[in-house]
């Protein structure tokens, strides 16, 4: 990303004051997730949800990439779990293949979901029992081919200063 680039995502509030961002590409996209990423620390957890082509892999590789992953990241839909070295380790985990909640079992989901690295779900919503009770949560919606609308939700006060902070400097979503 040039040291230049300004996003134009935009930052709205539901009637649960929960924050809405619009991005206008995957740029953007990325862009907002690396923001994010850079500032997880050790045990932090990011659940996503949202329909096939809403940016959940493009969201996963911004939020890498601002936690000094250097590797190249892809959906781990047939191995379910990525590990990548960065600042910390980087867990990329996809659930999209999983047919019930018992799946998650034999996983071993809670190695991942609280060790000591940043993990991030796709398709969280396939095992919301599995989830931890601190996480932040992102449902994101394809609005058009470009356009994308992240609804954001943080269960912790530390993770709500980190939506926060990522949102600060965002307007209004139209």
């Amino acid at each position: 990303m040039p040291a230049d680039y300004k996003p134009n995502f935009k930052l709205g509030l539901s009637l649960r004051t929960m924050p809405v961002i619009c991005t206008t590409s995957a740029e953007e996209t990325m862009f907002f997730g690396e923001a994010l990423g850079s500032q997880l620390a050790h045990g932090d957890v990011v659940a996503l949800s949202g329909e096939l082509g809403a940016g959940k892999t493009t969201l996963t590789k911004g939020i890498a990439r601002g936690a000094g992953v250097t590797a190249e990241v892809f959906s781990p839909t047939f191995t379910l779990i990525h590990e990548h070295p960065g600042r910390v380790p980087f867990y990329h985990i996809d659930l999209y293949r999983l047919t019930g909640q018992e799946d998650t079992e034999y996983l071993g989901l809670d190695e991942y979901l609280y060790g000591e690295g940043i993990v991030v779900i796709e398709w969280a919503d396939r095992a919301p029992a599995a989830l931890p009770d601190e996480r932040i949560d992102i449902a994101l919606i394809a609005i058009d081919d470009d356009k994308r609308e992240l609804r954001i939700d943080a269960t912790s006060d530390r993770l709500r200063e980190i939506v926060e902070l990522v949102v600060s400097s965002a307007g209004s979503c139209d």
